[in-house]
């Protein structure tokens, strides 16, 4: 009888419904981070926006609906909320979290004040990435721990505060890898081609559409290995590390983006440090 009472007990002290394995691994709150939120179970999937974009929703385990939404580096902490299609308003409370400094020395200082020429080249850059990074398709992504683009260890984490030369420039949006030139890099989920370009500061970079807002940029490249349109599988080669644009040297450049959010990869692969 004690043994009853106490299973019955035990039971009653856990949580109505554990959390599921894409929770545990992506819900970090955090500026830069990832905020999962729960919607509901039901036959259809919900739509869900933030800050007046469309997130990622998934059926986690079969069981309950869950928008997976990207949270901006600059957003401080508190309670923040989501509108759900239905009408319903959610809310999810964000964390703290500090990001080291990073001081860089480059030799050509085009890369840290352009001329009024770079500027313009910059600007047009920026806008046909800015599309690509507001991508919304649909389908769901084949996977959300996402693989390594490169086997190798980390050089820069996300987040940094970056100097240029002394000059304080914008965050740190993605991971490097410190690997050697001509390492083919792998597409961490199945995707599809969305933007190829050669820029100012990213060099030759590749866009990748995971489905539903969730994009990966990778930057620097020495060599694409896709063309614009191309659905790539998991693992399929779309080009090689290089040092194009604004690099040191050769390393690989990770983004990952959602609801037009730079989130940090880590999280992805389940290397996320607090």
């Amino acid at each position: 009888m004690r043994l009853f009472a106490f299973l019955l007990a035990a039971c009653l002290a856990l949580p109505a419904q554990a959390e599921g394995f894409i929770t545990r691994l992506l819900n970090k709150p955090v500026p830069g981070g990832v905020a999962v939120v729960q919607l509901g179970s039901g036959g259809e999937a919900p739509t869900a926006r933030f800050q007046g974009k469309p997130v990622l929703v998934i059926k986690e385990e079969n069981r309950d609906w869950i928008a997976i939404v990207g949270i901006p580096l600059g957003t401080g902490a508190g309670q923040q909320r989501i509108e759900v299609g239905d009408g319903r308003t959610l809310s999810f409370e964000v964390g703290s979290r500090s990001y080291r400094e990073q001081h860089i020395k480059l030799a050509n200082t085009r890369q840290v004040n352009p001329l009024p020429e770079d500027l313009k080249r910059i600007d047009r850059e920026l806008a046909e990435q800015t599309r690509a990074y507001r991508s919304f398709s649909a389908g769901t992504p084949s996977n959300l721990l996402f693989d390594k683009p490169v086997n190798g260890p980390l050089s820069s984490p996300f987040g940094l505060r970056r100097f240029f030369n002394g000059e304080e420039r914008n965050p740190h949006s993605g991971l490097d890898f410190a690997v050697g030139a001509g390492t083919p890099i792998k597409a961490p989920a199945a995707g599809k081609v969305i933007l190829i370009g050669d820029y100012f500061f990213n060099g030759k970079t590749v866009f990748v559409d995971h489905g539903q807002g969730l994009i990966s940029m990778f930057c620097h490249l020495s060599k694409v290995d896709v063309k614009l349109g191309q659905a790539l599988p998991r693992g399929g080669v779309l080009g090689r590390v290089g040092a194009t644009g604004r690099a040191t040297g050769p390393h690989m450049h990770w983004n990952v983006s959602l609801n037009d959010v730079r989130v940090d990869p880590a999280i992805f692969i389940g290397a996320y440090k607090p």
